[in-house]
Formats: structure tokens, C-alpha cells, sequence
């Protein structure tokens, strides 16, 4: 009995020093997870949807066919992307440096536009890419269409300027 006393002893007394041990770690602070940077501001359009695949051959495209995409954007987008003066709509396939194709879809029970936008190189490699959601109804379908378009500009934009500064 007088050995199993004193073990018991022994036991309680560790555990009282573990849990001593265990409030001073808790009342320190806790170590400082490692960042990436900075966190980016918040946008009123939510995270950024743009993925570059290729910032090499983004930089060197200077003429981009564009195929026809539903809703008018293809048109709209040729007009956006001259007025950003960086490029120039071609007229055929064989005169671009890149083709950019893409969707857009109007889904009225959601009351929402979905376009996705890639930008690719003649052979079909992958440069750059972008999805965007915009509700409308309202606003009309013809300014959610309009949004999209200033969005994916903006988007291809920024893409630019970051891979200017690789």
C-alpha cells in the first residue's frame, strides 16, 4: 500500500507541473505563421478570376483574333481591347499572335451572366484565362454584359502589369 501511495504521489505531482507547464504556454502568444505578403485590398467584385498560364507569350501578343461569343462580348471586347492600345483585333487567325475565344451564358432563373474568357496562342496552348459572374435583371442584360467586359479588361490589365514586373 505504501508503494502504491507513493506513486500515486509522483503521478499527481507530474500532472500538476504538466498542467503548470501547459497555462504558461497558453498565456504567451502564439508564434507567428509565415505570410505571403501583404493580404490584396478587398474588391467590391470579389477575388480576382484571372489565371495567367503564360506570361511570357502574353507580353509578345500584339494582334488577337477573336471568335464570335454569344451576347455580343466578342464585339465588345475587340472594341475594348483596341481602345487599351496594347493590341490590335485581326482580322484572320493567320495575321494574330493569339486567339481568344470564350462563353457567355445567360441563366435567367439564377438571374445572373457567367463568361469565361481564354486568350491561347495559334496552336491552342493556353496564355491566360478568366471567368466572370455578373447578375443582372436588374440591371439589364446588355449592362451585365458591359460589366463583363470592363472586368475582364481589367483583368487581362493587371495580369500585364504583373508579368511586366517578373
Amino acid at each position: 500500500m505504501k508503494g502504491g501511495g507513493w506513486c500515486l504521489a509522483v503521478l499527481l505531482m507530474a500532472g500538476l507541473s504538466g498542467w503548470a507547464q501547459d497555462a504558461r504556454e497558453q498565456t504567451q502568444q502564439p508564434p507567428q505563421r509565415p505570410t505571403l505578403g501583404p493580404q490584396p485590398a478587398p474588391s467590391l467584385y470579389g477575388p480576382r478570376t484571372s489565371t495567367t498560364t503564360d506570361a511570357r507569350k502574353l507580353l509578345r501578343i500584339r494582334a488577337i483574333f477573336i471568335e464570335r461569343i454569344d451576347n455580343a462580348l466578342s464585339e465588345k471586347l475587340a472594341d475594348g481591347l483596341t481602345k487599351m492600345g496594347r493590341f490590335r483585333a485581326a482580322a484572320t487567325r493567320n495575321e494574330a499572335d493569339a486567339v481568344m475565344r470564350g462563353t457567355c451564358s445567360e441563366f435567367r432563373r439564377l438571374k445572373a451572366v457567367r463568361s469565361e474568357v481564354y486568350i491561347t496562342d495559334r496552336n491552342g496552348a493556353s496564355i491566360w484565362q478568366d471567368s466572370v459572374r455578373r447578375p443582372f435583371n436588374p440591371p439589364s442584360l446588355n449592362q451585365a454584359v458591359d460589366e463583363t467586359v470592363l472586368l475582364v479588361l481589367d483583368h487581362l490589365g493587371q495580369s500585364i502589369r504583373e508579368a511586366e514586373r517578373k
